[in-house]
């Protein structure tokens, strides 16, 4: 085997099963490693040592889930995995969290990292965590930063520091100390290879040129790729945006992703198609990618490999929103076992005090919520059960009909529909349906609508299913949202606010005929919501 340094096409773990295991294959890319030959003479003696860092500053999130599938690849290879918790190097990053927080911080992520590893069934016999301040605050591991400093300019610190230390005209102390710090780490942990993202070659190069004026050997560097943010640049704990938090609930993640940069046939850039590649297909192996579409739009494909579904997209045969869908349910599959292992009160209280929440209120606001919030949630809307006591056609509209409606008060209230043409009329007589009730009350051609009946519609071909509340609910009864139960609606939906319209966006029924809001199910004391045969459609 011809090896060269470094090398673009090296399947790493193949390498590593190559000479201590078994031949299997895990898939891990590595795009760029210094040092293939060392790792060559390592292998035939013994179990290669490698370490990665991270700095416990801001939460972990999703693109830390392409960084685990290679550490789990790393384990299940055989290899001996130290996690550095850079809590020192969190410290000097503008001094922006005391020793006390940092200390919860490296708990959570320690716990963060375990649960996403447990959630792809990786062994951790052979993973070990180590704090930075164990070791970066003693006299050996200082006596060394003091002699490493007489030797690194302030050109090469800087250079080495471009990529992860924040660039500007008069830098800290603290940011030229920084690719020293992560150099001296290789030497005190006692590791043959470092692993971290490519965004890290430059300190990488620095670490190989200076750890032997110390005294100490060359190591090993493997990088992995950057995946890009949802935005389309490099995904970033910092731009909220950006990221995908590891505990977002499948209404934040389905918010997010509708948000994400995919423009149709563009693969370059694309944060959606990034973890396609780098997370999801790795992870399902053989299992494939299955794009789910309903059958008007072609209906489901399934994609063996990420060139396969790259070149769908490209070709666009597979539509952004359909793409983005098929995501959402990988990453909720992903996400889940995380999200569960954090339910526990001891897991809430800790992310609670490790990343506390400063609730901003406005000048002259006293107490939690009472003092009004501008956060636009589905609880919002007044959403009952009403049954329909009597249909006619409106007077004046062949396309409208006029409903009186028991919504649980001591009066029927009248709602208009434009429903005429498009569902029977007698149909609609004594039936059961969600109403929404604190819009503005309306005229439409002379009649006033105090309510408005929730439909599944959809345009092409024109369809329109009222939507139908549990069986055996009465009139009255709330309708609400799965993680929105608490909340309060308003008395009225002020027009000018487009309270409505804006929460109307993600209103759809699922592939399962349920009604949802971005993933949240529409329900009432006695079950889900449903719409009777329309899949994948808006709720209006």
């Amino acid at each position: 085997m011809e090896l060269s340094s470094p090398s673009p096409t090296l399947w790493v773990t193949d390498f590593i099963f190559l000479f201590k295991l078994p031949l299997q294959k895990y898939s891990l890319l590595i795009p760029e490693i210094i040092g293939e030959d060392k790792l060559k003479t390592i292998l035939k003696e013994q179990d290669v040592k490698v370490y990665w860092g991270t700095a416990t500053t801001r939460k972990p999130y999703l693109a830390y889930s392409v960084l685990m599938s290679k550490i789990a690849d790393f384990l299940r290879a055989g290899c001996e995995v130290t996690i550095l918790f850079a809590d020192l190097h969190a410290y000097l990053d503008n001094m922006e969290a005391p020793w006390d927080l940092l200390a919860l911080r490296v708990q959570y992520y320690e716990r963060a990292i375990k649960a996403m590893l447990k959630s792809i069934g990786v062994p951790l016999k052979k993973l070990k965590f180590v704090k930075g301040s164990d070791y970066q605050l003693s006299k050996e591991y200082t006596l060394d930063v003091y002699r490493l400093s007489s030797m690194v300019t302030e050109h090469d610190a800087k250079k080495a520091g471009a990529e992860v230390v924040k660039q500007v005209g008069n830098p800290l102390l603290s940011g030229l100390l920084y690719p020293g710090l992560q150099a001296l780490d290789e030497e005190y942990l006692k590791v043959d290879a470092q692993f971290g993202g490519v965004d890290q070659r430059k300190i990488f190069t620095f670490a190989e040129k200076y750890l032997p004026h110390l005294g100490y050997t060359k190591r090993i560097h493997l990088m992995n790729p950057m995946v890009p943010g949802l935005t389309g640049d490099k995904m970033s704990s910092s731009v909220e945006d950006s990221k995908i938090d590891l505990l977002d609930s499948p209404s934040a993640l389905k918010k997010k992703l509708k948000k994400a940069f995919c423009e149709p046939g563009n693969v370059k850039d694309n944060g959606v198609l990034s973890f396609c590649q780098h997370v999801l297909f790795p992870l399902r192996g053989k299992e494939g990618f299955l794009v789910k579409r309903v059958p008007e739009f072609g209906g489901d494909s399934m994609y063996a490999t990420y060139d396969e579904l790259e070149q769908a997209f490209a070709q666009e045969e597979v539509h952004p929103g359909d793409l983005k869908a098929s995501v959402e349910r990988y990453l909720n599959e992903l996400l889940e076992p995380i999200r569960k292992e954090f339910e526990s009160a001891e897991n809430k209280k800790l992310v609670a005090q490790a990343y506390p929440v400063e609730k901003k209120k406005k000048p002259g606001q006293q107490g939690g919520e009472a003092g009004g919030s501008d956060e636009l949630v589905p609880s919002l809307l007044d959403l009952r059960v009403g049954k329909i006591l009597d249909v006619k056609k409106h007077p004046d509209a062949e396309s409208l009909y006029v409903e009186t409606v028991d919504v649980g008060e001591g009066e029927p209230r009248t709602v208009v529909s434009g429903l005429a043409g498009l569902y029977p009329m007698e149909d609609l007589q004594n039936r059961m349906g969600v109403f929404l009730c604190n819009l503005k009350a309306v005229k439409m051609r002379g009649v006033v609508s105090q309510a408005m009946l929730m439909c599944a519609s959809v345009d092409d071909p024109r369809a329109v299913e009222p939507l139908d509340p549990p069986l055996g609910s009465t009139p009255g009864d709330r309708v609400m949202f799965e993680g929105h139960e608490e909340g309060k609606p308003e008395e009225e939906l002020k027009p000018k606010k487009k309270i409505w319209e804006k929460l109307q966006v993600d209103l759809r029924v699922n592939e399962k005929s349920i009604a949802e809001w971005q993933g949240n199910v529409m329900k009432t004391k006695l079950g889900n919501v449903t719409a009777s045969s329309l899949k994948c459609v808006p709720i209006k």
